[in-house]
Formats: structure tokens, C-alpha cells, sequence
């Protein structure tokens, strides 16, 4: 499994997801820097950027880890 990063703000949605990754023991950045987040593009969180440089929002991330 390769490299993901969590953008995230730490609300309810990103919390969510952030114990999905947990429960599956999953390996993961944590990003809270909001400045980043506007360098990228980002504005709406969370959002997961997997191992192939896709970035996921919350419901597509969310299908992702389920299937792993």
C-alpha cells in the first residue's frame, strides 16, 4: 500500500474517515495546514490523496477504504 495524505479540518466527516483508515490499519499523513490545502485546490474537506495521486472527496474516499 502506498502513501495516502488526509487533509483534513478534524470535523465530523473528517473524523469519520480518519477512523476508517484507523480501523483498517492503514498507514497515512495527517495535513491540517489550511494554506496548503488552498495551494492545492482544496475546498471542501476531507479529502484523501491515495498512493496514485488521486484526490478523494469525503464519499469517494470513503468507498475507497471499504474496498480495501
Amino acid at each position: 500500500m502506498g502513501k495516502m495524505t488526509l487533509y483534513t479540518t478534524g470535523c465530523p466527516k473528517c473524523r469519520i474517515l480518519e477512523r476508517k483508515l484507523d480501523d483498517k490499519k492503514l498507514e497515512y499523513e495527517k495535513c491540517e495546514d489550511k494554506n496548503t490545502m488552498a495551494e492545492l485546490g482544496i475546498r471542501a474537506v476531507p479529502v484523501l490523496k491515495v498512493e496514485d495521486g488521486r484526490m478523494l472527496g469525503y464519499f469517494e474516499a470513503v468507498k475507497y477504504v471499504n474496498a480495501l
